[in-house]
């Protein structure tokens, strides 16, 4: 790892605890201390077990296991084998374990070795747990808790906005997060060298450590070709939704695009030359390029009025959203399950997925949009915005919105404070290194 990304990584652990010290009550010293709290904090657990007396050992399902074999290869015998597969049986489904799975044993630590626990993970946060302590044989669920951890990152676009938030220590998976928020305002797959962002999210872990995804963006500022976007959460009507700083809901009738991750290869023309027919025609959409079985997105919540094979168009979907707008998506390789004409769908819902089908040299989506019956440029198309903060929570979306915007402003303050620091001391480093290489 270069020292570039080092240094990245360095500073977004210290904003991450920067984050979460600022925005946690202190906790208050009691005169008074619970017993039974001090004394958990000296003992470890696992799977809801205490385990300080025990030894815990990992293993891994194999091809063609089952819970009586497993129980056998740990060296139960054959009828304690049965007793424990039937004692487990409402909590260990056998059809559902998998080669590559885990479990594992709590065995004593002396030379007899006793398995006193064996749990199976179902998942990365749930188990079912076998209690071989007593007289009778208990099986049980556990999860693992998750904890939330709130924090903040930022950086400018040099290559697309998954690889600078991967390089700046922070999931990726963000990425969709972020475009999810601005669905409505940017085209991801046009971000330009120089846009940026600044953004405060909150992810889950497993363990305090195992992270598991990412769960919410509190605030965010997307900076795009100079523009700045700003979104703010607020709830109205239980509605939770992004808004700007005047008040003005980021969601907007339509979404921007109908793939989350592509790549336009033909825009919209009254005279584009069509690479099969070998003659010039109109072409009255967007053609999306993507991998066959890409996820296609309704951009608005409608009904489907067509649905099937259509000459050159392959397999299509057409859906009419108002008494106004009408979609299309064709080439389609498959439909979603269950999509039939008269469904109503969501805006984003799936309903297909890319494919090559009719008149195509390859894997793409040609999406329509038609607006009183006649075609229209979906890249042009500015669909009206959702309602705006109501009046009478104007002021509590103020307070709200202050106090995020403060916060970002406090948050990239130290993070530049954080930056010259290390680049004073790195050039401190170079300006005292040995000219001639000798340490």
């Amino acid at each position: 790892m270069n020292k570039q990304f080092t240094l990245i990584f360095i500073i977004t652990g210290i904003l991450s605890l920067i984050v979460t010290n600022s925005c946690q009550p202190k906790k208050q010293v009691e005169e008074e201390v619970d017993s039974e709290w001090v004394d958990s904090l000296q003992h470890v657990y696992e799977y809801g077990v205490c385990i300080d007396s025990m030894d815990v050992n990992r293993y891994e399902i194999r091809q063609g296991d089952n819970p009586a074999i497993i129980f056998s290869r740990l060296g139960f015998s054959a009828l304690k084998a049965d007793s424990i597969t039937r004692a487990s049986a409402h909590v260990l489904d056998p059809t559902k374990l998998k080669a590559g799975m885990h479990f594992c044993t709590l065995t004593t630590l002396d030379s007899m070795a006793t398995i006193r626990y064996i749990a199976f993970a179902k998942s990365l946060t749930d188990y079912a747990v076998i209690d071989l302590t007593g007289d009778t044989i208990r099986a049980y669920e556990y999860t693992k808790d998750i904890t939330l951890k709130r924090k903040y990152i930022e950086g400018t676009i040099t290559s697309s906005l998954w690889n600078v938030i991967r390089d700046g220590g922070a999931s990726p998976l963000l990425a969709l997060k972020i475009a999810d928020v601005y669905a409505w305002q940017i085209d991801f797959f046009d971000v330009k060298e120089g846009d940026s962002f600044q953004v405060i999210y909150h992810e889950a872990f497993i363990d305090d450590t195992i992270a598991l995804e990412i769960t919410s963006i509190d605030a965010a500022i997307f900076t795009h070709q100079g523009k700045a976007f700003t979104a703010i959460p607020f709830t109205q009507d239980s509605v939770f939704e992004y808004f700007d700083p005047e008040g003005n809901s980021l969601r907007k009738a339509f979404l921007k695009a109908p793939l989350d991750f592509f790549r336009i290869t033909s825009r919209f023309s009254n005279a584009r030359f069509h690479p099969i027919l070998k003659r010039y025609r109109a072409h009255h959409g967007v053609d999306y390029a993507a991998p066959v079985g890409t996820p296609v997105k309704t951009i608005g919540a409608g009904t489907v009025i067509a649905k099937g094979y259509m000459n050159g168009g392959g397999h299509t979907v057409k859906i009419k959203h108002n008494s106004m707008y009408t979609t299309s998506y064709m080439h389609l390789s498959r439909y979603a399950k269950g999509l039939a004409v008269g469904s109503h769908v969501q805006q984003g819902e799936v309903i297909g997925y890319v494919g090559s089908t009719g008149l195509s040299t390859g894997p793409h989506l040609d999406f329509r949009v038609y607006k009183n019956g006649e075609a229209i440029n979906p890249l042009a198309m500015d669909a009206p915005p959702s309602l705006p903060v109501k009046p009478e929570l104007r002021d509590s979306f103020m307070l709200i919105k202050d106090r995020y915007l403060a916060e970002l402003d406090s948050l990239h303050q130290q993070y530049t404070d954080t930056i010259l620091e290390i680049k004073h001391i790195a050039d401190s480093i170079q300006i005292h290194k040995p000219s001639n290489g000798k340490k």
